[in-house]
């Protein structure tokens, strides 16, 4: 979020369209979400899951075209996309690793 901020609020920069990301950020997390209360198991693959997975990629494909959308289109500088998608790595890591680890639902909370 850290890098989302110095890239709307810069002075060099000064432009909030960069902020438009958060709507990716908000929607990411929820077709997985929701495909995790329609599969029976893990073994295998589901279809409520492949599509989750499928919705996924697109809204972080989209998430990682805005900023350079916009800058080509020269509506923010290359300098602010550069920091919108070192944020979007930063923020898509974050929420690979909290599916991953909270995927298995085997898992004994008093070694934590």
């Amino acid at each position: 979020m850290t890098f989302l901020f110095l890239a709307c609020a810069l002075p060099g920069y000064g432009n909030w369209y960069p902020f438009f990301v958060l709507f990716f950020y908000v929607l990411a997390p929820i077709p997985l979400a929701v495909a995790k209360r329609y599969t029976e198991g893990t073994a295998g693959s589901s279809a409520p899951l492949d599509v989750a997975i499928f919705l996924v990629a697109c809204l972080m494909v989209s998430a990682f075209g805005l900023p350079i959308i916009l800058a080509r289109v020269e509506v923010i500088q290359w300098g602010a996309a550069g920091l919108v998608i070192s944020g979007n790595i930063v923020i898509y890591l974050t929420m690979f690793a909290y599916f991953i680890m909270f995927s298995n639902e085997d898992v004994d909370y008093s070694m934590w």
